[in-house]
């Protein structure tokens, strides 16, 4: 499969005050096309901060991010970004939330209604589209979210832990339609999380990261689609890659297995 997103050797420093803070040295990663790569480690690994450069909305200090051959060098086109918490505007009703992206494209009114409307009615809000942000769940919420990032038509998806703040049966709700809307789209999607069981539900390869985002593991999911989070969790290939993973986590693994 071609490669459409690829971090080389990539370090990023931060300045606060007199004093540099490593977020990422010498990270490697590489997204193939039409992939789900679920990316899984601790908070403070770097993880949103790779994502960052990947969306081109950060530089590296040095190595380089390059999207489909090319060296990034700023906000990349194609890219839908979706991040931890709610950025909906709250003065603006559903509808003009979802169609903002195209609006500020210069996008003319009808076709921006048009377009939001069946991507409301896609992630199951039709009938809300008059509504404010606060008179939304938090699941719908979420909805609206993904249907904003969508309303571009991004052929590349970058999640950063979208559903950490709802509850369990929620959670699983959102993973189910992020799932649906994803297959048979031929998108890419690079999905950050700190959940063990989310990265194996949604993923097709997951890349765990260590301190300064050293990539400790980089392993395919050998789980057939569609999963079901209640039936693979007795599955022997899940409770192993469970196991896996967790040992990853805690440092106890230190082979980096190439994705197939």
């Amino acid at each position: 499969m071609p490669t459409v997103l690829e971090a080389r050797d990539v370090s990023k420093l931060f300045t606060k005050g007199s004093n540099r803070v490593v977020a990422l040295r010498d990270c490697s990663l590489q997204v193939d096309e039409g992939t789900f790569v679920t990316v899984l480690g601790r908070s403070g690994c770097g993880k949103s901060t790779l994502l960052n450069l990947f969306a081109g909305l950060t530089r590296p200090t040095s190595g380089e991010i390059r999207s489909r051959g090319t060296a990034l060098a700023g906000p990349a086109d194609g890219v839908g970004y979706m991040t931890q918490s709610d950025t909906l505007m709250p003065w603006r009703k559903l509808h003009r939330n979802v169609e903002m992206p195209l609006e500020l494209r210069g996008v003319d009114r009808a076709e921006r209604t048009r377009r939001a409307a069946e991507l409301i009615e896609l992630v199951g809000l039709a009938g809300y589209e008059s509504h404010y942000p606060r008179e939304l769940s938090g699941g719908m919420r979420r909805r609206a979210s993904l249907a904003r990032m969508l309303i571009g038509d991004p052929d590349l998806l970058l999640l950063d832990e979208p559903f950490s703040a709802l509850d369990a049966q929620l959670r699983t709700e959102m993973q189910a339609e992020l799932l649906r809307l994803w297959q048979g789209t031929g998108r890419s999607v690079v999905f950050v999380t700190h959940d063990i069981e989310e990265a194996l539900v949604l993923g097709d390869r997951v890349v765990v990261l260590g301190q300064h985002g050293a990539v400790r593991l980089d392993v395919p999911v050998a789980l057939g689609r569609p999963r079901d989070l209640d039936e693979i969790r007795v599955d022997p290939a899940f409770v192993e890659m469970h196991r896996r993973l967790a040992r990853s986590l805690r440092g106890e693994t230190g082979d980096v297995v190439p994705a197939s």
